[in-house]
């Protein structure tokens, strides 16, 4: 007997990808070099090395770190790698930048180590509209990660989606003269 309802969309074959899986759970935080600033306009190298000895990096232990200077000053590249070689080991992830900065490096990181070749010739549909919000850039990310790979990618949801990408046919070979 044949069944009433056949789940057209589980006999698909179409694999979804849900980006809101690679947010990282990690607390967001910024790091303002300004308050290390002599004035509020420089860096004294002495001071700011006393305060990077004696300071509790194990309070950034698991977050991820955006290093900021949001004042008009004068720091020295050497004193934001000096921030990094302290947050190396305590923290999950940091950058030079603003908190879009850092979750676009933490997409880019997720994204990164996305095994590719799972996807390899499949029917993909990128989910879009769910509970958190997703970057548009971890979107163009992704493409780029799967174009070479995917039969086709979608986006939205498996029962109504918009296409974006169709490998084309192979071309056939046409015989030497």
């Amino acid at each position: 007997m044949e069944p009433l309802f056949v789940n057209r969309v589980a006999a698909s074959g179409l694999l979804t990808l849900n980006l809101e899986e690679y947010i990282h759970p990690g607390e967001r935080v910024v790091y303002d070099i300004k308050d290390n600033l002599f004035h509020g306009l420089m860096l004294r190298e002495k001071d700011f090395r006393e305060f990077v000895k004696t300071h509790d990096w194990t309070q950034y232990a698991g977050k991820n770190v955006a290093i900021v200077c949001s004042t008009d000053a004068i720091v020295p590249t050497w004193a934001y790698m000096l921030l990094a070689s302290k947050l190396q080991g305590q923290a999950n992830h940091y950058v030079f930048g603003s908190l879009e900065a850092l979750e676009q490096s933490l997409f880019e990181k997720a994204i990164a180590s996305i095994d590719a070749e799972y996807y390899r010739d499949a029917k993909l549909v990128i989910k879009g509209c769910g509970d958190k919000p997703v970057p548009t850039f971890a979107y163009v990310a992704i493409m780029q990660r799967l174009l070479p790979v995917a039969a086709s990618i979608m986006y939205g949801e498996p029962c109504s989606t918009v296409p974006l990408y169709k490998k084309p046919k192979a071309a056939a070979a046409t015989p030497e003269v």
